[in-house]
């Protein structure tokens, strides 16, 4: 049975020391162990950003796509091989800007892969421009009088787009991010996890200590309920969206998977896609 240190591999992760990225990733190897999986049962698909780079940083299959696009590939990769499990990650802007049409999507199909997004509230790799995760009046090379843009509500975009599985963490409390991941994994549709994960190089406003000032625990709200989409919501719109924990959690819809008639239980990617001369022939007879 795999153990974390099965999904390291040899490559050194260049991110900034301090990084949120490092607990993200780490969380993903123990996550990956917990439920049961080897390497070769997992896929995580990266977009580009600083966090994009994570899917060459764990031993498993990985694909490291381009901006905004980890989703569709994350979804075609699970349709042609429903035996892997697949993760998606990326970055905020990577997610919420030139992606979100894929992530809008991707929520309501209710694909069974798991998105994990390192939310640092501005781009990171570019050296430091103000993210649709920047709040009003946010300072940086492309603001420099301060945003005026509101920034997004990921989690309550996700609501109302029909997500069947919204959480939220923060990168220092690896136990509760693994566990989170842990219930992405096993749960049978989209999971989006958004992560609060410092940038310390360029992003001096929301840093370690803030985040540990402003968040709220809602295990700490005496009882909240995950499985009420109206009080999520009313959660998130108390606290300003700074909640960790499983906000929101609908067991009972399918997946898109389980929609589809005829979906084979043999995944694409081990069937026998020889065809006989015959069928072909009528295939091609019927563009004709």
């Amino acid at each position: 049975m795999a153990t974390f240190k099965d999904f390291r591999n040899n490559v050194k992760p260049n991110w900034c020391p301090g990084c949120g990225d490092f607990s993200v990733q780490a969380a993903m190897q123990r996550a990956a162990a917990n439920v049961g999986l080897e390497p070769e049962n997992l896929a995580v698909i990266s977009g580009i950003g600083c966090s994009g780079r994570i899917s060459g940083y764990i031993n498993s299959y990985g694909f490291h796509g381009i901006h905004g696009r980890s989703l569709p590939i994350a979804q075609g990769v699970k349709m042609s091989n429903r035996d892997l499990t697949v993760i998606a990650s990326g970055g905020d802007g990577d997610g919420f800007a030139i992606g979100m049409g894929h992530t809008i999507h991707a929520i309501r199909r209710n694909i069974d892969i798991t998105y994990i997004v390192m939310d640092n509230q501005i781009y990171g790799l570019t050296k430091g421009q103000t993210s649709p995760r920047s709040a009003a009046g946010f300072k940086t090379k492309s603001t420099p009088q301060g945003s005026i843009e509101q920034a997004i509500s990921p989690m309550e975009m996700a609501l109302t787009a029909g997500a069947t599985f919204v959480a939220q963490s923060f990168s220092t409390d690896l136990k509760d991010l693994t566990a989170l991941i842990e219930a992405g994994i096993k749960h049978k549709g989209f999971s989006l996890i958004n992560v609060f994960s410092p940038c310390v190089t360029y992003n001096k406003v929301n840093t370690y200590d803030w985040f540990k000032e402003n968040l709220t625990k809602l295990s700490d709200i005496e009882g909240y309920d995950p499985s009420s989409r109206e009080v999520a919501m009313q959660t998130l719109m108390k606290h300003n969206g700074l909640v960790t924990g499983l906000i929101y959690q609908d067991t009972q819809r399918q997946s898109y998977q389980e929609l589809i008639s005829g979906y084979s239980e043999t995944p694409l990617a081990k069937a026998d896609l020889n065809l006989d001369q015959t069928y072909f022939d009528k295939l091609v007879g019927e563009f004709m």
